[in-house]
């Protein structure tokens, strides 16, 4: 892409949106209400309270503000955990498929 600096195939588009993660465990699954802070076509980075593990498979589902457009659902892995800050962890999400 020109003047594409990012290193990355798909734009990201910045967010602040409540989403629901779902985290698909073979004995229970547990769902955490989380921030979505961006999106793009292959992944998204949530802001939650606690870290995930890496390769945690997980459902995200965001709600549409317009009662019109669906609600975006996606499974993915988890590929990366950073620390922001006291109790502020980011969770880079590959997604891997979109309903």
């Amino acid at each position: 892409m020109i003047n594409y600096d990012d290193n990355r195939n798909f734009y990201r588009m910045m967010l602040n949106s409540q989403v629901t993660v779902t985290i698909i465990d073979a004995e229970a699954n547990s769902t955490v209400v989380a921030t979505c802070r961006d999106l793009s076509a292959t992944g998204m980075a949530i802001e939650m309270p606690h870290p995930l593990e890496i390769a945690t498979n997980v459902r995200v589902s965001v709600e549409s503000a317009n009662s019109n457009v669906p609600a975006l659902d996606v499974c993915g892995k988890v590929v990366r955990v950073t620390e922001e800050g006291s109790g502020c962890f980011l969770i880079g999400i590959n997604i891997s498929e979109i309903d």
